[in-house]
């Protein structure tokens, strides 16, 4: 169980650095409900989870607080697909065109559709998934071809063990990467957001460009095993 008076102190000194065009979405995988009401009642209303069904669960005991936005970043498994959409505002790790289709076919059949970030691997990383750059621009055309699809941005989460300025390299290639595709004269701009950031990188992805950051650390404290 987090200290949940911290958790408003915790917050107040995140929001000195946080430039206000900057989304918190604040990580709650794993912590009760009562840290999230505690991180309400201090001003967040986006927050991230990791597990459908806890997040389901979560919601369940958070259903007066009707004014939250719900972030899916974790790995989605494709048969967990409907519920996802059907519970979540936000999906920020959609990291292969298989899950791409499902989430089309289902918004075609009539499910919601939740705004998305497509994830990019823009180092060597067997702990991480996600597209690689060149895999991407392969994809784009079969991505876009799926046009019930509520495109938003990237997200990306660099390997662990990097230093500042290799850490300033991966997020600064994802804002590079989205411009990139910006410009391409056959679309119109759609790729707006980059998700990066998380509670040891996020001063470093906000002055790289980042538009969300996800952060639960920084804000509850150490998860315990």
């Amino acid at each position: 169980m987090p200290d949940l008076k911290s958790i408003a102190a915790n917050l107040a000194e995140i929001r000195q650095s946080l430039p206000e065009s900057v989304r918190l979405v604040a990580v709650t995988k794993t912590l009760p409900a009562e840290a999230i009401r505690e991180a309400y009642a201090a001003g967040v209303r986006d927050f991230g989870e990791s597990r459908i069904q806890e997040a389901i669960a979560k919601q369940d005991q958070l259903s007066d607080l009707d004014d939250i936005t719900w972030h899916f970043i974790g790995h989605l498994q494709t048969n967990k697909t409907k519920q996802a959409i059907e519970h979540m505002d936000w999906i920020h790790s959609v990291d292969r065109f298989k899950l791409v289709r499902e989430i089309d076919r289902l918004v075609r059949r009539g499910s919601p559709s939740p705004k998305l970030c497509l994830q990019v691997k823009l180092r060597q990383d067997p702990n991480k998934s996600g597209w690689s750059v060149e895999e991407l621009l392969q994809d784009l055309p079969k991505i876009e071809a799926c046009d019930r699809l509520n495109l938003q941005g990237l997200m990306t989460i660099p390997p662990m063990g990097l230093d500042a300025a290799a850490t300033a390299a991966v997020f600064n290639d994802l804002r590079q990467l989205r411009d990139r595709l910006n410009q391409r004269p056959e679309v119109s701009p759609h790729f707006k957001e980059l998700s990066m950031g998380m509670s040891a990188d996020y001063p470093i992805a906000v002055e790289c460009g980042a538009t969300m950051v996800r952060l639960g650390r920084v804000i509850f404290g150490e998860r315990r095993p």
